[in-house]
């Protein structure tokens, strides 16, 4: 593949920081993936012919998150039956792992934003729904107290949906909200009957290019951990509404208790607004990252919610 002479100059970056820490890398073989909104991801080989993960961080309240990451792949490795990466490299400037097994189930499209799927989303498999299900319903079921201990970041109920609340107070400074998804905002947070009395250890970012299966579809691994904590169970469920609606997620929430998930009676409605709460950590980014790329996208995703919310 021919690099950019961005991309190039990239690459040699990434390489001298990774040799420098005792990692030998062959600078012909590094291929850049630009999709991440946190890092710059690069696959390389090693002299001895092993497959790297490369992730340099895009700002440096990134690597302030992978610290939290970092603790809880120490915590979570050898506690779920899927893989996690193992960092070999922890640095402001790069983070290293080996290659995991595994291909992820979709890739964003860089021509058109979306999902390129490895098997066609509407026939997956049983394999594919049932074994999802369980491996959230092993990181879910996590004991707080390991991960309380370990440092990894905890919000009660209570905290979790406060959180909510000051996220969206706080974008209202500087993004319109139209009236009818404020309204939508301010009835799912003011009635108790659609909030969880209970916080799980969360993924927190599971769209998927973060979750890896094998030939026969089962999931074998989940990637990217950097907004993992102990927070709202809705939130590793909103993605996957979105791609699968209604029925999908119906269906997942069986299976999700059947593997020793904790349900409640409107888990299904929380989840589906959240998921219209979605654009307000939208906006959140976009203040973070300060780009006005990340601001016309989150005003756009608002003004089309007004259209499908009102």
């Amino acid at each position: 593949m021919t690099h950019s002479k961005e991309n190039l100059d990239i690459i040699d970056e990434m390489v001298a920081i990774a040799n420098q820490n005792g990692l030998r890398v062959n600078a012909e073989h590094v291929e850049i993936n630009e999709s991440g909104m946190d890092f710059l991801v690069a696959f390389a080989t090693d002299e001895a012919g092993e497959a790297w993960v490369l992730r340099k961080p895009r700002r440096s309240d990134v690597f302030e998150r992978a610290s939290n990451e970092y603790k809880v792949l120490l915590l979570i490795r050898g506690q779920l039956s899927i893989q996690v990466p193992q960092w070999h490299q922890f640095t402001p400037e790069l983070i290293a792992y080996p290659l995991l097994s595994g291909r992820p189930i979709a890739i964003v499209d860089p021509a058109g934003g979306g999902y390129l799927w490895q098997y066609e989303q509407h026939s997956l498999s049983n394999t594919f729904f049932d074994s999802f299900a369980q491996a959230l319903a092993d990181l879910h079921n996590i004991d707080h107290a390991l991960a309380v201990q370990a440092g990894v970041k905890m919000k009660s109920p209570q905290e979790a949906r406060e959180a909510f609340n000051n996220n969206m107070e706080e974008i209202a400074q500087s993004f319109t909200i139209p009236d009818s998804l404020q309204e939508r905002w301010n009835a799912w947070l003011a009635d108790d009957s659609y909030w969880p009395r209970h916080s799980v250890l969360s993924h927190g970012d599971m769209h998927p290019p973060h979750i890896l299966v094998d030939e026969t579809q089962r999931v074998t691994g989940f990637l990217d951990w950097t907004e993992a904590e102990i927070t709202n169970p809705g939130k590793d469920f909103v993605i996957y509404f979105a791609l699968f609606g209604e029925v999908g997620l119906k269906d997942l929430l069986v299976r999700y208790e059947k593997a020793g998930g904790k349900v409640w009676t409107r888990m299904h409605e929380h989840i589906t607004e959240q998921w219209a709460a979605y654009p307000a950590l939208v906006a959140k980014f976009a203040l973070l990252t300060g780009k006005e790329s990340d601001m016309e996208m989150a005003r756009g995703m608002l003004e089309s919610w007004n259209t499908h919310s009102s």
